[in-house]
């Protein structure tokens, strides 16, 4: 198989992925969520401005009646006048409705995407303009899906329409009899019924598109095994150059651990194994402090360093081992060998007074 290219798409997408299809703008959203949410909430907040507005309107009609009764001309300045008023009563019945329908729009959309903007999703692809993706999309999976959505809530409609104009007919025949304020209430009421019943029947075709977008969102990122493994690779680096960086900072490592020893005042080494270092300043230090430390081939390179500046080298091997598994470079040494490493310090101290830097062993 070649690498990727065959390879089927089986595993979920991981967390990186799915930050790098938001960042390209690839969220999944349901339409019909949109729209019942834009459709009920615009015609609730139309019933609840609506008193508002026929008393504006009506307040208009009647000053326009009079108007005519005063006016023996149309003058310019009359009709400027009755302009004016007619913009007045349409931003004051209009605006406020248009403002909501516009922030149930956003704010359907918004809420499923997480109030997700992308500049990226909105350039030009001129991929789209491709008539064989076209042609593919045209038999694909999800337009067979919105055709047959369409196809319901056209049924859906036509039915409920039938009837509620089967029901009311009579009554709204009516009509044309009442007050109109009475009549447009009715209507307006029967509308309301209307989309009442179809946004209820809506949220469960809204409920399944909103699952369908998710199961084919989930569906178009997953990702192959191979694809996986070379992400892996980008965020965790290749093993290999991986491996090369830590080797190069452990040369790193070593290299100024062994140009801290002859800072040291003591070596204690198990004698074919294990060595420490210890610097212990009475001026900086309350304890003593872990500069170096090495098994094997590095606990000689210590001791050849130490013997090379003449630093003191002690042989203790209980105290070297203990010291070099429990403490870490550049720490203080635990308290429980405060006692045997204070006995080879005065020892050390002791000899220094004497003859100076030796070598002499205490054997532990």
């Amino acid at each position: 198989m070649a690498a990727g290219g065959g390879e089927s798409k089986t595993e979920k997408a991981t967390p990186k992925k799915r930050r790098d299809e938001r960042k390209e703008g690839n969220v999944f959203f349901s339409k019909d969520v949109v729209s019942v949410v834009f459709v009920f909430g615009a015609f609730y907040s139309l019933k609840l401005l609506l008193p508002g507005i026929v008393e504006s309107t009506s307040l208009f009609m009647e000053n326009m009646v009079g108007v005519a009764g005063r006016a023996s001309d149309t003058s310019m300045g009359t009709l400027q006048n009755i302009a004016q008023d007619f913009a007045s009563v349409a931003a004051r019945s209009l605006i406020p409705f248009m403002l909501i329908c516009m922030a149930l729009g956003i704010l359907g959309t918004a809420v499923q995407t997480r109030f997700l903007f992308s500049k990226k999703s909105a350039r030009p692809k001129f991929s789209r303009l491709n008539p064989l993706q076209g042609i593919k999309k045209m038999f694909s999976l999800k337009n067979l899906v919105e055709l047959l959505k369409s196809i319901l809530k056209i049924v859906v409609m036509g039915a409920l329409l039938y009837m509620v104009l089967k029901d009311d007919f009579v009554s709204m025949m009516k009509t044309m009899d009442m007050d109109v304020r009475v009549s447009i209430s009715f209507v307006l009421g029967m509308m309301l019924e209307l989309v009442l019943k179809v946004c209820l029947i809506f949220v469960f075709v809204a409920i399944f598109d909103w699952l369908y977008q998710r199961w084919e969102y989930e569906r178009g990122i997953k990702m192959s095994k191979h694809d996986i493994k070379e992400e892996h690779k980008q965020t965790e680096g290749n093993p290999e150059i991986k491996g090369k960086i830590k080797g190069m900072q452990r040369q790193r490592a070593r290299s100024r651990m062994m140009q801290a020893v002859p800072d040291a005042d003591v070596i204690i080494r198990n004698p074919t194994h294990f060595a420490v270092a210890l610097r212990y300043d009475i001026d900086r230090d309350q304890a003593p402090v872990l500069l170096a430390k090495g098994q094997d081939e590095m606990a000689f390179r210590i001791i050849a360093t130490g013997e090379e500046h003449q630093i003191p080298i002690v042989e203790n091997k209980p105290l070297a081992r203990g010291i070099y598994a429990t403490t870490e470079l550049e720490r203080e040494i635990p308290t429980e060998y405060y006692g045997a490493v204070a006995e080879v310090l005065v020892y050390v101290y002791k000899l220094n007074k004497k003859n100076g830097v030796g070598n002499e062993k205490i054997i532990g």
